[in-house]
């Protein structure tokens, strides 16, 4: 149904799953659990800010009181905040059917993680591959279990730095944003073929919004920066709501393939309902994959130990 009109309304029931979303107090993150919530998930909203988390809580229940969530921290950019909430969540017996990498940073001034790693490239990539890895021996247990990848189309004709991967030599907040989402890209790409080799009833499946009116081209950029993005958003950006769709369509869909990638099915990509897209083909490059999966895995200290049934 990709690419005529799917919509949020036809997620099919999602009672007894388990959903874990990052980001999940604000922008696509927040719809997301909503819609979720709303079809019947279990939802975890791993979200930075408690606060915000339990208020984002609170809106989604008063409108769907038999809404089924848990709001717990996750900072994304600190690698202990990682495993800490990898850990509790396993302590208290949450087992995750689904995990969906949305939280992301978008072009702020330089910054580093607590580990030394440039913020966006933390953040949106290396947390994510860290909680993907330390969730995985539930995920691969989980019924119809799914890893969905955020990423933006700003990804196309971007790299990944390897001489610069920190940006402390020649920094830009658009050119180390687009590395970020180029990342996510090759990493998704390159867990559906590790998963396909292993036979592995995971499914590892990208989405990415288009232009969607969000809090994050206001939060990140600066200046000049700043003022273009919310004027982009008043004149062309989509509602957050249709934003998600391409996300919501890969977690919950039944006709999706591993490997497969969705975003908006309107023209250049920005706006619409999802249809299958296709990545930058330097991101389907093997040995950029290779590369990037062993300095992850050295970066963060983690593994992702995907096995046969």
């Amino acid at each position: 149904m990709t690419g005529t009109g799917w919509t949020a309304a036809d997620i099919p029931d999602l009672t007894d799953r388990t959903f874990v979303v990052t980001g999940a107090n604000s922008g696509l993150g927040l719809v997301t659990a909503r819609q979720l919530a709303r079809h019947g998930a279990r939802v975890v909203l791993a979200v930075r800010d408690e606060g915000r988390g339990r208020q984002a809580a609170a809106d989604i229940t008063a409108a769907h009181p038999e809404a089924s969530l848990e709001v717990r921290r996750l900072n994304l950019a600190d690698l202990e905040s990682v495993s800490a909430f990898a850990t509790a969540l396993q302590a208290d017996g949450v087992r995750p059917d689904v995990l969906i990498n949305n939280a992301g940073v978008m072009a702020p001034p330089r910054a580093v993680s607590p580990q030394g790693h440039e913020l966006q490239f933390a953040t949106n990539h290396l947390g994510h591959f860290a909680l993907t890895g330390l969730l995985w021996d539930s995920l691969r247990r989980g019924t119809d279990p799914r890893v969905v990848t955020v990423t933006s189309d700003l990804h196309r004709g971007s790299r990944i730095h390897t001489d610069d991967l920190n940006g402390a030599r020649s920094y830009s907040g658009w050119k180390y944003y687009r590395q970020s989402k180029f990342a996510n890209v090759v990493f998704a790409l390159e867990l559906d073929r590790r998963l396909r080799a292993a036979a592995s009833p995971v499914r590892s499946l990208l989405a990415h919004p288009g232009f969607a009116a969000t809090n994050l081209q206001s939060s990140g950029p600066t200046g000049l920066l700043r003022l273009l993005t919310t004027l982009g958003r008043r004149l062309v950006a989509q509602d957050a709501g249709t934003g998600a769709e391409p996300q919501l369509y890969a977690a919950t869909a039944p006709d999706v393939h591993s490997g497969q990638f969705f975003g908006p099915g309107g023209r250049r990509e920005m706006r619409g309902h999802p249809t299958v897209v296709r990545p930058d083909p330097a991101a389907e490059d093997p040995d950029t994959a290779r590369w990037l999966w062993q300095r992850s895995e050295e970066l963060t200290g983690v593994s992702i130990p995907i096995t046969t049934p």
